[in-house]
């Protein structure tokens, strides 16, 4: 449906007429964001959910941390990637949702394109260190599954230190140079995204110039580093159910499906989204479809993660009821 059905008097982007050897064309300052225009009767609903939900997430991810800061017990290599984790997820969200809050209660949803290009690669950088923090996390369960007893030895505390860097520092890296390469690119409109961010594949649409290298370099990464971080995941895990299932006692079998299991939900959700929207053949041809896929990555999942590592986890649990106790009930055995 045309955005002009819903705006009698859309808005048009800032455009500066330039010349060239090639002849006249324009350079688009500012894209408009369509986002959930299209729902304009229920864009105030709308924007309470996701305020809440995104509340709740900082909320649930920052509780994590706190947690693990706060009590002995959850000062471990698991937990410490699992607060790296949720510190990205809080990053993730926070390039996303404030523009998309703001847009919902908004008429003037346009973004330069600098902004634009600076959204693209903060949200694809953040959410692919988010995979890499993942497999590192199912390298963790396998040696602490599979080999117990070289456990400190083999994730010790200069380990995880430097995994998290490479995990900070390799995509953001390798993607620096692919973004550096689209502001190259010559973008002539029209000026119109159909999301609530800039999303790298709908940007390179207002391109007036040559893109088939830059989409396929786009879709190289997306193939290679989402199947590639998904195998090494797999292939940590095919050791690790035999070795669960042969824990003789029934406190380790359950201690160690229960983290496993909530690893393995943040997996699924991760890769689903990705894969159906980065991956997968004619992507592009339902654009109210990617944009609900895309809320998982950029709503759904940094709202679930916080309660399904809690819920899932006993000794998380153990140390919410202590530090609750501490705090509300003054309970000085708590403490202890």
């Amino acid at each position: 449906m045309p955005i002009s059905y819903y705006f009698p008097t859309p808005r048009r982007c800032h455009i500066e007429w330039a010349s060239s050897t090639m002849g006249n064309y324009s350079i688009i300052r500012e894209c408009e964001l369509l986002g959930f225009s299209h729902l304009h009767e229920f864009q105030v609903l709308l924007f309470a959910v996701i305020l809440l939900i995104y509340v709740l997430t900082l909320l649930g991810n920052l509780a994590i941390i706190s947690l693990t800061f706060l009590d002995f017990r959850l000062q471990s290599p698991m937990y410490f990637f699992l607060c790296n984790f949720s510190l990205m997820e809080m990053l993730v969200t926070a390039t996303v949702l404030p523009t998309m809050l703001a847009d919902l209660l908004s008429t003037h949803r346009t973004m330069s394109l600098v902004e634009c290009l600076t959204q693209s690669f903060f949200y694809f950088s953040l959410d692919s260190t988010n995979f890499l923090i993942l497999t590192v996390m199912a390298f963790d369960c396998y040696v602490a599954i599979c080999r117990p007893l070289h456990y400190p030895t083999i994730i010790s505390g200069p380990v995880c230190v430097k995994l998290v860097v490479a995990c900070w520092m390799f995509w953001f890296l390798s993607i620096v140079s692919h973004t550096l390469q689209k502001t190259r690119l010559w973008f002539c409109g029209p000026n119109v995204i159909d999301h609530y961010f800039c999303d790298s594949a709908l940007l390179l649409k207002l391109a007036g110039s040559d893109t088939r290298p830059t989409e396929c370099m786009d879709l190289f990464l997306s193939l290679i580093f989402v199947m590639t971080t998904m195998l090494l995941i797999i292939l940590s895990y095919i050791p690790i159910v035999p070795a669960v299932l042969h824990i003789p006692s029934s406190s380790g079998h359950q201690k160690a499906f229960s983290t496993c299991a909530s690893h393995l939900t943040v997996v699924v959700l991760g890769y689903g989204s990705a894969i159906f929207i980065y991956v997968r053949p004619g992507k592009g041809h339902s654009a109210h479809l990617n944009k609900v896929v895309a809320l998982v990555t950029a709503v759904v999942t940094p709202f679930l993660n916080p309660f399904v590592f809690t819920f899932r986890n006993e000794k998380v649990k153990e140390v919410m009821e202590d530090v609750t106790k501490r705090i509300f009930l003054r309970d000085p055995a708590a403490w202890r």
